[in-house]
Parts: structure tokens; C-alpha cells; sequence
């Protein structure tokens, strides 16, 4: 790093990825500060600057080495930074530590026997929440929270006929269960409830539950439509939808048959005016052809994916917003683990709740191979509308934008 680099640092101040400390600081203030920078995007720790910018230098001897002592004895897992000293004025020195955003969180400061997660809030480094600290766990991989319990449940509140209808007819299984016990024990043993005869877990809940959203409030779909390329007052749709992921099949000899829809068929029923245009004249065949504004499988794809893959930690629905322009899918939850927008237009692979996933890989919802970004919805996009698709990730959730097919 130049100086004329560091000294644009110091005059911008301390932020979410910067922090100012005196030379002498004690070893587990620092530590607190680069285990909240690594459990959050990761930062600069600059020492030998005070609070308010003037710059004292470094004091201290072997400062390289003391910090890297510091980290080995207070940072777990541990944190390699990127150590330099820049030269101020003569004798006068600043360190540079540098670190990425963990890939092993929750990251913790080991003091006095205890363990303690912060994490960065602003410019300030406080202890992590509850549901924080759940995050990061979720994040680190350390915590699969579709199969938590949910309270005030058990197996009468999943459906049974869609149980039925999974085993027998779309995993084919030989031996379906037939009394309570059997029941109790093979939904356990799928990750459906926590134990036999216990709470159903979320998995469980959202994907099979006769009322998810009555024990799990973020479950669902929150739907609305505007008119406009913003949010008015007067919405022409506003709703939130509550059913199970999966729906029920006939497997006749007739061919399959839909029983009873799940969520993703009541999704698209609702929104199809919205998504599609009837033309007033007939054509030369007297049909009218359905003019459709986006292409309907990368929708299904956007859907699916935020279905599968948001975050359960937070509470509060996946929304999605039919504008004039454009239709936005807000997934609750950071990208999980290293994932990254880059990456999943790439293909890389990542599962968040692998049961849910899979459940809706065996209905045929998702493809054995898990690259629909980069192989259905950005080729549909680009074919049917001539523009790319916009994703924004953020701490909180991951945004799709689908702009409606421009006029050529």
C-alpha cells in the first residue's frame, strides 16, 4: 500500500471495513476487532492511529510478530492476514492488517476461558445476537436450520396424502409405511420431524404442511403488483400465499395428473395476467396466441431457486414484485457460504437446505444438475427479452430483476 493511499484511508474514517487503534491496545481488543471484520465482510485494522485520525506511530517492537501471537492465541479458526508497515514520516510507522471476510465463521474470540462471536455493526464491533450469531453458524455450515423444530407442531400437520403420494408414486418405494409407528419413525428418519412422535422440522413444514405459514409466519410467498415501475398506493395484487412446496399427483394409466397444486402452480395462476398479454384479434388459424412478457421457465427457475435455497433464519417471506418493467424475486438471506453472484452465474454449485432441494429435485421442480442461472434463465433472458437478468446480494437477501421483453 502507498502512503498517499492510507492517508486517503485515515482521512475517510472509521467504517464497517476500517478500524483505527493506538499501538498499544490489548491483545484481546484487537482480537475482538478482527474476529467482528472476518464474521462480517472482513476490513483493514490500522494500527498506531487514534480514534480521530492523528496518527501516533508504532511503539511497540516486533509489532509483526506480537500480532500474529495475538491472532494464534485469540482468533479461532484461525485468521492469516496480510501484514504490512507503511512509512509515514521518519521513524514513524503505521500497520496494515488485512484480512478477507471468513470462509469459516463463526469466527471467536478466545479470552479467560470463554468464547465470545462479535460481529461488525457500522464502525462499531459488538457481540453477535442470538439470531446473529444463528447466521452465522447457517453460513459457516455449522448449522442446517431446515431442521430445526418448529414449535407447536407434529405429524398431523403435514399432509398425509402427499406423503403417500411421494413415497408410493415418485420415490417408488417398496415398503410405504402403514401403521402410526412406521409413520412416525421413516418421516424422522427423512429429516420431516426431529424424532418420532416430536416437532416437525422446517423442511418438513414447508414442504409438506397442510398450513405452513400458521406455525412458520416467513413461509410462503408475498406477491404484489403495481401498474408502474414503482410502488404506489393502490396495488392491483396483494397477497401472500400458503400452501405446501410440493403438490399431488395421479400416476394413472392415463398418464400423470394433477390432484392438488402446491405452491409454486398457486403462484403462477395468481400472477399469469400479469405476465402474459391476450391479443384482441384472432390469427389465420382463429386462435388468439397468448402474448407472454418473459420467458415462463426462467421465472419458474428464479422461484424455484429462492424456494430452495433461502434462508430460514430470517423472518420474513420471499417476496415478489410484478412492476411494469420488470418482475423482482427478493430471496430472504446472505448467498450461502462462499457463494457469490459471480460464482452462481458460473455454475458453481452450493446447497443451503439440502432436503428441500432434494425433495423438490424428486418432484422434478429442480434439475440434477443445479445450474438453471446459467443455463435456463440467462439464455432464456437474453433469447426472449434481449436482456440479461440483474442479480444484486446483498447481507440480507439476494434480488433478482427479470426486465420485461424491450420493444424492437
Amino acid at each position: 500500500m502507498l502512503k498517499t493511499e492510507l492517508l486517503e484511508i485515515i482521512a475517510n474514517g472509521e467504517n464497517s471495513g476500517v478500524e483505527f487503534k493506538r499501538d498499544d491496545i490489548r491483545p484481546e481488543h484487537l482480537a475482538k476487532e478482527i474476529v467482528a471484520m472476518v464474521n462480517f465482510q472482513g476490513g483493514r485494522v490500522l494500527l498506531g492511529v487514534e480514534d480521530n485520525g492523528s496518527i501516533t506511530g508504532l511503539q511497540r517492537d516486533n509489532t509483526e510478530e506480537w500480532v500474529m501471537n495475538v491472532l494464534r492465541d485469540k482468533v479461532h479458526p484461525l485468521v492469516l492476514p496480510y501484514y504490512e508497515e507503511i512509512k509515514i514520516d521518519e521513524a514513524v510507522f503505521v500497520a496494515v492488517i488485512t484480512f478477507p471476510q471468513g470462509v469459516s465463521k463463526p469466527y471467536v474470540l478466545r479470552n479467560r476461558g470463554e468464547e465470545k462471536i462479535f460481529i461488525r455493526v457500522g464502525s462499531t464491533s459488538q457481540l453477535a445476537t442470538r439470531e446473529q450469531q444463528m447466521r452465522l453458524f447457517e453460513v459457516g455450515g455449522m448449522l442446517h436450520t431446515e431442521v430445526l423444530p418448529v414449535a407447536r407442531t407434529n405429524s398431523g400437520c403435514l399432509d398425509k396424502a402427499r406423503l403417500e403420494n411421494y413415497l408410493k408414486d415418485i420415490l417408488l418405494d417398496p415398503d410405504c409405511p402403514e401403521t402410526d409407528e412406521d409413520w412416525e419413525n421413516r418421516l424422522a428418519g427423512l429429516g420431516f420431524l426431529v424424532e418420532p412422535k416430536g416437532l416437525c422440522t422446517v423442511a418438513g413444514l414447508v414442504l409438506f404442511g397442510k398450513n405452513p405459514r400458521q406455525y412458520l409466519k416467513q413461509a410462503g410467498l408475498r406477491v404484489f403488483a403495481f401498474d408502474s415501475k414503482d410502488k404506489e398506493c393502490q396495488a392491483q395484487l396483494d397477497l401472500i400465499l400458503d400452501a405446501p412446496l410440493v403438490c399431488r399427483w395421479d400416476f394413472a394409466e392415463a398418464g400423470k395428473k394433477l390432484i392438488d397444486d402446491g405452491l409454486v402452480e398457486r403462484f403462477f395462476d395468481r400472477i399469469l395476467p400479469f405476465i402474459t398479454k391476450e391479443p384482441d384479434e384472432i390469427d389465420e388459424n382463429l386462435r388468439r396466441e397468448t402474448e407472454w412478457f418473459y420467458p415462463l421457465d426462467a421465472i419458474r427457475e428464479v422461484i424455484i431457486n429462492a424456494l430452495a435455497h433461502r434462508d430460514w433464519t430470517r423472518f420474513v417471506e420471499i417476496e415478489v414484485g410484478i412492476y411494469s418493467d420488470r418482475i423482482e424475486i427478493i430471496s430472504p438471506g446472505k448467498l450461502q457460504n462462499s457463494m457469490t453472484v459471480e460464482k452462481m452465474i458460473a455454475g458453481r454449485r452450493c446447497t443451503r437446505n439440502a432436503i428441500i432441494r432434494e425433495t423438490l429435485r424428486d418432484h422434478r421442480f429442480v434439475d440434477s444438475r443445479g445450474m438453471g442461472i446459467r443455463t435456463k434463465v440467462i439464455p432464456l433472458m437474453k433469447k426472449n427479452n434481449n436482456v440479461e437478468p440483474v442479480f444484486e446480494a446483498t447481507e440480507d437477501y439476494l434480488k433478482t430483476v427479470l426486465y420485461k421483453k424491450t420493444q424492437e
